[in-house]
């Protein structure tokens, strides 16, 4: 069994012509229209030309930056987030809510907004999807470094209760976990800033 595919059908071929990517989607309605979400019910034909409905949360797509100082230290904000009824430590992030925004143009202001520091160099280390199940929101992650602290411009009642740490990036991850709930985004751009930087 090809261990790509354990647990399916096998294949041979490269995924643009597995099955898995012979899905139709032949149309759309949208259902809700949010500040800064969409919910939409997908009519979706499979391989066999079985066709079925799916609920879909479209979303404009996100960056997250994980700010490292000259002292090898992580920057981390820990914020309310209403879907997990608490406060969660996290790297700084935001929506690209803003339209022809670059996403390191993005990336760079959120992390002066949210931690009050501006950074001269900006990378990035890869790209992913949240919760694809379910969601299309697509998150590039950024390292940033040659940090200066500036003014924050926080916007929002969560915002506005912003605590910002710094954190040595080699404890971070013992860090996080010993939090309690742990925000998925944090937890890789810690990981692959390590290897990163290390050149692991």
């Amino acid at each position: 069994m090809n261990p790509e595919n354990a647990g399916g059908s096998e294949s041979s071929g490269s995924p643009a012509e597995d099955r898995a990517s012979s899905f139709r989607i032949l149309e759309s309605e949208k259902v809700f229209d949010g500040y800064r979400i969409q919910l939409v019910r997908d009519k979706v034909e499979g391989p066999d030309g079985t066709v079925f409905e799916r609920e879909v949360v479209r979303h404009p797509g996100a960056v997250a930056v994980v700010a490292v100082d000259d002292q090898g230290r992580v920057v981390l904000v820990r914020q309310f987030r209403t879907p997990a009824r608490r406060a969660l430590l996290e790297i700084p992030a935001g929506t690209r809510d803003v339209d022809g925004e670059p996403p390191e143009r993005t990336a760079l202001r959120e992390l002066a907004e949210e931690a009050g520091i501006e950074a001269r160099t900006i990378h990035e280390l890869g790209r992913f999807w949240n919760s694809p199940g379910f969601c299309d929101e697509e998150t590039i992650l950024y390292l940033a470094t040659d940090l200066e602290k500036t003014a924050p411009e926080r916007d929002g009642p969560e915002e506005n209760e912003i605590e910002v740490y710094q954190i040595a990036l080699a404890d971070a991850e013992d860090r996080l976990r010993a939090d309690g709930a742990v925000d998925m985004q944090t937890m890789v751009g810690v990981l692959l800033a390590r290897r990163f930087l290390t050149g692991e």
